[in-house]
């Protein structure tokens, strides 16, 4: 009798502890249905739709994602742009992020300072940035004032020229980005075991074969990690091209994410904006699961 009676007092204080924990956790389960859950589901319903801001909404099958690779004029530009953007960003952000973090490695003076001058782009908002390369880069600003005294020469209007706009969002965003990576990779640097480290010294490797056989695989994990976030963060460019360049000139710099964006709020098209963020959402998970197939091949992890 006794032990019914503790059974049912441990089994009403465990479901007190229930409903004090679902307490807790449903504003922030509420927020991600009504946020993050009811728009996704919303956005699959409205790319089979012809769905302007405001009248009728319109069944239209697979007419929008048909519309977007057949008649659509901003779409592949946009989309060629995206990958442009994509295979300059990664390689250099994540190569010059990792050599940056093995320079400052090493026990240098001042490197702690470095690093945080380094991360603060990171944390400067956006629109301060463009500015900054703004002022920098246009017909007055720093760059050609530099160039005019020094050497006598006119340089182009970056941001107004098709074949320098887009260099100039990939520099801007690689420097707004560097410190990020950098953290990552010095944080693993900082990680490596001490007696790997002399047991590779003392079997003769040094200078580049230490770097490639030794720290590299050991930190291939980091880098593998911030490879992937790179990608997904190249797929989704909009910050920089929108407030550096407005996409311009003509739509030499407007990627996937900003044709979407004037799809749905510039020219009323939410039904076509839509089925353009899925085709982009496909194109995100298919990259992302071919670099975690190919990780088996270079990414090695301890056992």
């Amino acid at each position: 009798m006794t032990t019914t009676v503790n059974d049912r007092g441990r089994n009403t204080m465990a479901k007190a502890e229930s409903r004090q924990a679902l307490g807790f956790v449903s504003p922030a389960l509420i927020g991600l249905a009504l946020f993050t859950v009811l728009p996704v589901a919303l956005s699959i319903v409205m790319g089979f739709y012809d769905w302007p801001t405001y009248g009728e909404k319109k069944f239209v099958g697979f007419d929008n994602y048909a519309k977007l690779f057949t008649s659509s004029p901003d779409f592949w530009p946009a989309l060629r742009n995206t990958a442009v953007f994509t295979i300059l960003y990664v390689p250099v952000s994540v190569i010059l992020s990792l050599t940056l973090a093995l320079s400052l490695h090493e026990r240098i003076r001042g490197r702690a300072a470095l690093r945080i001058l380094f991360f603060i782009p990171v944390v400067t908002p956006m629109v301060a940035n463009v500015l900054v390369w703004k002022m920098i880069l246009q017909p007055q600003g720093m760059l050609n004032g530099l160039s005019m005294e020094w050497f006598g020469y006119q340089l182009p209007n970056f941001l107004a020229d098709p074949q320098w706009a887009m260099v100039m969002v990939v520099i801007m965003s690689v420097w707004q980005g560097l410190g990020y990576n950098m953290l990552i990779f010095s944080a693993a640097l900082e990680q490596l075991p001490d007696s790997v480290m002399e047991a590779a010294k003392l079997d003769g490797a040094r200078g580049f074969t230490l770097l490639w056989k030794v720290k590299v695989p050991l930190i291939s994990p980091s880098i593998f990690f911030a490879s992937v976030m790179t990608l997904i963060s190249s797929l989704q460019v909009f910050v920089q091209p929108q407030l550096l360049t407005g996409g311009g000139p003509g739509n030499a710099t407007q990627p996937l994410v900003q044709f979407i964006y004037n799809q749905g709020f510039k020219f009323q098209d939410l039904g076509l904006a839509a089925a353009a963020g899925w085709i982009l959402f496909a194109i995100i998970i298919v990259l992302t699961a071919a670099q975690f197939g190919a990780q088996k091949k270079w990414v090695h992890y301890e056992h």
